[in-house]
């Protein structure tokens, strides 16, 4: 029997409107694409990472800075992420997507790990944790299968699922076998994601507070320190929230 092949694919792309070519921004000394890069290596499941952007010239340096740094690419849609993610997974031959986004330099691999044993050995099509949400927002998890991906591909008709990958399983959810990770107590008004500049002199407090070189900080860590020094969550507690988490 074949190994299972799981991979994270990271969507990114520097044309971002509010907080432009975020995704290389520095945190603690290194661009924001490589602490997400980082953060992943840690999971004792993944097989591979793979950077997914767009075929747009702007993105070239994102295909340079991957090759720089040994880290599989492809390039693909700008709009259809949905796409992107698809014919990504399809080159690389992945049996088992788990979908991250750039800017999201938080993210649990514990969280991850978890997912991932959840859908194998349930022999599930998707599983995620905000649906309903209880984590911080961006510490959210979805992972597929190459199955229930391309079945979204072959039938999302919508922009808005296209755009977001994952949309056509949450509105479809009785077409597939999915599980939601809920935690037990309700974390979802914690934000710790990139969008806005007010996100990102969050992000560099809590960088400067707690990375160390060659390690990886877990979110408890992040709770002691919001505990010990509240006004860190004034710097980006009125930035307006994606709809999953108002």
């Amino acid at each position: 029997m074949e190994k299972i092949k799981v991979a994270a694919i990271i969507q990114a792309r520097r044309g971002s409107t509010r907080l432009p070519d975020k995704v290389f921004l520095e945190l603690a000394g290194k661009p924001l694409l490589e602490h997400v890069v980082l953060r992943l290596k840690v999971s004792s499941l993944l097989d591979e990472i793979i950077i997914a952007t767009t075929v747009s010239a702007n993105d070239d340096f994102v295909e340079l800075w991957a090759n720089n740094n040994n880290i599989k690419f492809f390039r693909g849609s700008e709009e259809n992420v949905l796409e992107r993610y698809y014919q990504a997974a399809k080159e690389y031959n992945v049996d088992i997507i788990v979908r991250i986004t750039a800017d999201d330099p938080f993210k649990d691999v514990r969280l991850i790990d978890e997912a991932v044993n959840l859908l194998i050995e349930n022999n599930l099509d998707f599983v995620c944790n905000n649906s309903p949400v209880s984590f911080p927002e961006g510490l959210d998890v979805e992972v597929m299968t190459f199955e229930a991906l391309e079945k979204s591909y072959k039938n999302a008709v919508s922009d808005f699922d296209k755009e977001h990958v994952t949309q056509y399983i949450h509105k479809n959810k009785n077409n597939f076998n999915v599980c939601n990770i809920q935690n037990d107590k309700d974390l979802s008004s914690y934000r710790w994601t990139l969008d806005t500049f007010e996100d990102y002199e969050f992000a560099k407090k809590i960088y400067s507070e707690l990375y160390k070189e060659g390690e990886v900080f877990l979110r408890e860590e992040m709770f002691n320190i919001l505990e010990e020094i509240p006004s860190i969550m004034e710097l980006n507690n009125k930035v307006k929230r994606s709809d999953l988490y108002r």
